[in-house]
């Protein structure tokens, strides 16, 4: 068994020598907060690295904080790199594999058909702070046209189950509802990219808490966490 055949592929990226995928429970968990021996967790890691190593020799990672500050990765380095707080990733370069742990957060993928690539982790709290517009302009900024990027927001807890407070809501969207309410962190985050001028979008269906038995769900009470992994073929 290989970490990719077991995991969701992001369609859309293939064409451009774009790996993008997020595991699945089947595959194991990648988060270290668990009961869980760490030994097991890290052989995970390790075999990540040797799937991927004939595509690119570098591995980026950070301990996110569910903020909207992003790391760019240049080709000077090769291995495992673990940055500091960040909760999203840019490689202009080809063969920088990026990745983020996901329980119910979205993972959002960009890319640009020559290679250039970000990858991001938004929660509530990133949603509002527009992480992904973040992404997209670190992108743009370096020569890659808004209208040819794509967007995929992967596996992630669905607005059926998604129940936030009134505040959280209203920092979302701007209304109080004045009770708890659902939200589609997805739908509105699509909606940041379109403002932004992304005009190929795809969602997942998948939901985190729905397909529990699938998938890793922090709002199900899972401590385990899947792995969301973007990487540019070199």
């Amino acid at each position: 068994m290989t970490i990719v055949a077991e995991s969701e592929i992001a369609p859309d990226f293939a064409e451009f020598g774009i790996r993008a995928f997020t595991t699945t429970r089947a595959v194991g968990s990648f988060g270290l907060h668990t009961d869980e021996p760490v030994r097991d967790v890290m052989s995970r890691w390790s075999d990540l690295q040797r799937e991927l190593r004939p595509a690119g020799p570098r591995l980026a990672t950070a301990k996110q904080v569910h903020g909207a500050d992003l790391l760019v990765h240049h080709p000077t380095w090769s291995g495992w790199l673990r940055g500091d707080e960040a909760d999203g990733h840019v490689a202009v370069d080809r063969g920088t594999a990026l990745a983020v742990t996901i329980a119910d957060c979205v993972p959002v993928f960009l890319a640009h058909p020559s290679g250039a690539i970000a990858l991001l982790h938004s929660g509530w709290r990133g949603t509002a702070a527009r992480i992904v517009e973040r992404g997209i302009e670190a992108l743009v900024q370096r020569g890659f046209p808004v209208s040819e990027l794509r967007l995929y927001a992967g596996p992630a807890i669905c607005g059926r189950c998604y129940e936030v407070s009134a505040d959280v809501y209203e920092r979302l969207t701007g209304k109080n509802p004045g009770r708890p309410t659902t939200i589609d962190l997805r739908a509105l985050i699509a909606d940041h990219a379109r403002t932004q001028g992304v005009r190929h979008l795809t969602i997942s269906e998948e939901c985190t808490r729905c397909n529990n038995d699938r998938f890793y769900s922090h709002r199900a009470g899972d401590a385990g966490r899947q792995l969301s992994v973007m990487l540019a073929e070199a």
